[in-house]
């Protein structure tokens, strides 16, 4: 990467809602040279370095629809002679307006790791609903109807169960760790070439080669990957007919990892007992869709990721790679083209 030419402030566009937190934390930064650019007060073609993307900059924003003012913020980036960088608040960059500033040779770095904990903390707690059965109470309790758990064949241990996590990342690492603390045995599925050379009986990790080997003992499958030519479409009905009856699924990577028409029959059969789903092949959720209204799934509107503090993480990493784009240095959770 090219560094900053001496003595000339690094040009950076930014969001007004995130301008006076930057200017903050950027004032107890000596060494950094910076021009902060409004992203309100710009027109399209004015020239600027680096871009950080804010959560509120793609705000309700999805990849398949764009509100005005994210557009707004993209036409900036598209028409900026200078742009060499961009960070975005999210840890993976499969949105349409970041594979074409790739193709133009503009840097994109993401924010893996930054909310980690909360989607791990959503997806924990997508498991635990499924497994206490909560979606048929909470029916219930809609319908002012007390109808106990003791009139149904009760819900499995979540102890001794099996979770197959897809992803090696910050969050499924940290899922991992959070389900074995419950007694639930993880297998983790990664992608390191490396990991072929492993046996499953001398680790709890398996290149993504093998995962048709582990589906039989899952209980629950748990999709924490990034979107690849090797992920899109990955779970569809071989890999749900390989699945234990009743197993839950969990998706909180993204919608398209799954074929959602396969979802939905694996559902409608009963061959899945469960599942929670924050992503989707096509957001949003088209309200015809029988996954609103399955009694056995947990729809959360792409929030796992959402959480106040997220905002001063991204700042803080920002920061971070501030200093090395000013030194020309490989940035923090710089995505490859």
């Amino acid at each position: 990467m090219t560094s900053q030419k001496p003595n000339m402030p690094l040009r950076v566009l930014v969001s007004p809602k995130a301008l006076p937190e930057l200017e903050s934390l950027l004032s107890q930064e000596a060494s950094l040279s910076v021009q902060l650019m409004n992203s309100a007060e710009q027109k399209p073609g004015v020239p600027f370095d680096a871009a950080l993307i804010s959560r509120d900059v793609t705000a309700t924003s999805t990849k398949q629809k764009i509100i005005p003012s994210t557009q707004v913020f993209y036409d900036l980036l598209l028409n900026s002679p200078d742009l060499k960088w961009v960070q975005i608040h999210s840890a993976g960059a499969d949105r349409q307006i970041y594979l074409d500033l790739m193709k133009r040779g503009v840097t994109i770095s993401g924010s893996s790791g930054v909310n980690a904990a909360i989607v791990m903390q959503n997806a924990i707690a997508g498991i635990l609903m499924l497994a206490r059965k909560f979606p048929q109470m909470q029916k219930a309790q809609a319908e002012h109807r007390w109808d106990p758990l003791i009139q149904y064949p009760l819900p499995e241990d979540l102890s001794n169960q099996t979770a197959v996590i897809l992803g090696r990342g910050p969050i499924g690492d940290a899922i991992a760790k959070t389900l074995q603390g419950f007694g639930v045995t993880t297998i983790s599925v990664g992608f390191n070439a490396a990991l072929k050379e492993k046996q499953q009986s001398e680790s709890n990790a398996i290149h993504i080669s093998q995962l048709h080997q582990v589906l039989p003992k899952a209980q629950w499958l748990v999709l924490a990957c990034p979107l690849s030519n090797e992920t899109r479409g990955l779970i569809d009905s071989t890999a749900f007919n390989l699945l234990p009856n009743g197993a839950h699924i969990i998706n909180i990577a993204r919608g398209e990892i799954i074929n959602e028409p396969d979802l939905i029959a694996a559902l409608h059969s009963q061959k899945l007992g469960g599942a929670y789903l924050d992503v989707f092949a096509s957001e949003p959720l088209d309200s015809a869709s029988p996954l609103w209204d399955m009694e056995n799934v947990i729809v959360t509107p792409h929030s796992a990721g959402h959480s106040a503090g997220n905002e001063q993480r991204v700042l803080k990493l920002f920061i971070k790679n501030l200093h090395l784009f000013a030194q020309g240095q490989v940035l923090k959770n710089q995505i490859a083209n």
